[in-house]
């Protein structure tokens, strides 16, 4: 079970906005329990104000790390010296990292190298060598419930309406559908049928960004359906189990 796996989530405080804390850590309960959860940044500036009332809500510990010398990120090494005294502690058994930063592309492939799980949290903007080195990576854009301005609360302005929530969903392009067709073709049987989990893990395993989500859909059902490419299939299991098999439909 999610709940009986310790994780320690460690978030570039420098690096990721306040918004998307409460939809991350409900996105982190999915993988595990955060028996830890620090996040590093120099909160003597006025940047990292927006975070106080964020940290006390979710009771995550906040790490000082004074910037030292201009364009030399000390919290990405902070973050770092912790994430392997964790490591070698036993305490947890997997790690979230939270940041676009491909500096911590080493670090997610050392805590691999150890047998545990890394799931890497950042947005859109983050370089493809730090999403390849964790297990799964999740696109933090996909769980912020609006796109409003982060701006703090200015009271002595009048206040606007919301705006509406804008979303933009990535296209399922050729290569991505020819990922899924291949990773179906790779889990299937001599039928060509292939049980749903098992493509859903294998593209993980190739894609760690791959989520249904990214294309708009909340599940790997109704994204190989729309595409009209899969046959899908519905068979019933002991305790009447419902279970999902999709087929590549040949070409004719």
């Amino acid at each position: 079970m999610a709940s009986d796996i310790k994780l320690a989530v460690l978030i570039d405080g420098d690096n990721i906005p306040a918004k998307y804390m409460k939809e991350m850590i409900e996105e982190i309960a999915k993988y595990g329990n955060p028996t830890i959860k620090r996040i590093y940044g120099d909160w003597t500036s006025r940047y990292q104000r927006k975070w106080k009332n964020v940290l006390l809500e979710h009771a995550i510990t906040p790490i000082q790390q004074y910037s030292y010398t201009r364009g030399k990120n000390a919290t990405d090494s902070a973050m770092i010296i912790d994430a392997m005294d964790i490591l070698y502690s036993g305490e947890v058994d997997g790690f979230c990292i939270v940041s676009s930063d491909s500096d911590f592309t080493r670090l997610a492939t050392r805590i691999r190298e150890t047998g545990m799980k890394v799931y890497g949290l950042g947005e859109k903007k983050t370089p493809d060598p730090f999403i390849v080195a964790c297990d799964r990576f999740i696109y933090l854009e996909i769980l912020h419930d609006n796109d409003d301005d982060d701006e703090e609360e200015d009271n002595t302005k009048p206040q606007r309406a919301p705006r509406p929530k804008k979303q933009s969903f990535a296209k399922i392009t050729p290569k991505v559908l020819r990922l899924m067709r291949t990773t179906v073709d790779d889990a299937a049987d001599e039928d060509g049928w292939a049980f749903l989990g098992d493509v859903g893990s294998l593209l993980q395993k190739k894609q760690p960004n791959f989520d249904p989500r990214n294309y708009g859909f909340q599940k790997l059902t109704p994204l190989f359906s729309s595409t009209k490419e899969f046959e899908i299939e519905t068979r019933e299991s002991s305790g009447r189990r419902k279970l999902i098999y999709v087929k590549n439909k040949r070409k004719r």
